[in-house]
């Protein structure tokens, strides 16, 4: 496909009516996030089911479309600015090993889950991705590389809002727990940063047991959101041909066009070609090196942050339009029993590498 002026005019003029939706859905939901409290992602997700109504409007959809995919990739893409190689280099090995097989063995007891109630394999792995990297944005990365279908897009909404609520009960209550196990600070902040969920609340759970405790919890989550790379790319590499099929699939049935992005799309005769590694996970590693040898001064990390927060919010505000909460409780209560099984491993995983091995004690 060519670009041209026109062609540029064309996708602007295609998707920003439903952008538009996405984006002031993303104001309320961090206006009333900042004012009042709560979760910004959780309060995008819930205002954007309650605009379910235009999803099936056809000047909207293609924009939502647009935030629900390209716009969550650039977001997650703009999370490697945040992260140094310096910053792993502090935690050691066997911190560093413990989180790591702590994150591979949480998405495989979330495989096992998915086999043992009788749910697709890219449910466990999905929901395992979620609880074991960084709650609703690992979430939403790794669904952009699960086949695309409307089950699973109701199956992440899903799990955003449990990873968002589980990690927002742990903010609470693990602090309180490691304070009767009489941890060190180090102790605690190993604990909460290998195994709360989303990075505002280990940062928060992190200072409320001191300084030391919040510095080495925000590190040690760090940590995780790095390997969220490794783990997409891993994720996408297993699930490529389900991905290839689903998407034909999907085309066939939709006589879906291809967008300004899809460059290696024909609706008539060509397959749509899937990545070995995605493009937004190439430009995640490209950031993280770049932050890593100081070509980006905390101004430029800063405003990267502050756009990838941005990013993620409108494309959950997305998501939320496209599902119908009627849709979402068809799913019913076995994909809660896995997210609260997956929380517990990697609690039970992390508690028992920190006080039985006892790493973090150095």
């Amino acid at each position: 496909m060519t670009f041209s002026l026109g062609t540029a005019r064309t996708f602007v003029t295609k998707n920003l009516p439903g952008s538009l939706v996405c984006g002031v859905i993303a104001l309320a939901a961090t206006f009333v996030s900042e004012h009042y409290g709560g979760p910004q992602l959780l309060y995008a997700l819930l205002m954007g089911l309650a605009f379910h109504f235009l999803a099936s409007n056809p000047q909207v959809g293609p924009g939502i479309g647009f935030c629900g995919r390209t716009v969550l990739r650039g977001g997650v893409a703009l999370l490697g600015a945040r992260i140094t190689l310096s910053q792993v280099g502090k935690l050691g090995w066997s911190t560093g090993l413990l989180i790591m097989l702590g994150l591979a063995t949480t998405i495989f007891c979330g495989y096992l889950l998915s086999r043992w109630l009788k749910r697709p394999a890219a449910e466990g792995v999905l929901s395992g991705g979620a609880v074991a990297i960084c709650g609703a944005s690992a979430a939403l990365a790794v669904s952009s590389v699960l086949p695309q279908s409307k089950e699973n897009e109701r199956f992440t909404l899903l799990t955003v809002v449990g990873v968002t609520v589980l990690s927002t009960v742990a903010m609470v209550i693990y602090p309180f727990g490691l304070r009767l196990l009489e941890a060190t600070p180090l102790q605690s902040g190993v604990f909460l940063g290998g195994t709360i969920h989303d990075v505002a609340q280990v940062v928060a759970a992190g200072m409320l047991l001191g300084p030391v405790a919040g510095d080495t919890a925000t590190v040690v989550k760090l940590f995780r959101v790095m390997l969220l790379m490794p783990a997409v790319v891993i994720i996408s590499i297993l699930f490529q041909q389900q991905v290839r099929q689903q998407e034909e699939k999907n085309a066939a049935e939709n006589n879906v066009e291809g967008t300004f992005f899809d460059v290696n799309t024909d609706k008539k005769s060509k397959k749509a070609a899937v990545p070995l590694i995605p493009t937004f996970m190439l430009a995640f590693i490209v950031l993280v090196l770049l932050s890593s040898v100081g070509v980006l001064n905390p101004v430029m990390i800063a405003t990267a942050s502050d756009a990838s927060r941005w990013m993620l919010v409108t494309a959950i505000a997305a998501a939320g339009v496209k599902t119908s909460f009627e849709e979402l409780m068809t799913l019913g209560w076995k994909p809660v029993l896995m997210l609260v099984g997956e929380t517990v491993f990697i609690a039970s995983f992390v508690l028992i590498g920190v006080f039985v091995f006892g790493i973090g004690t150095l």
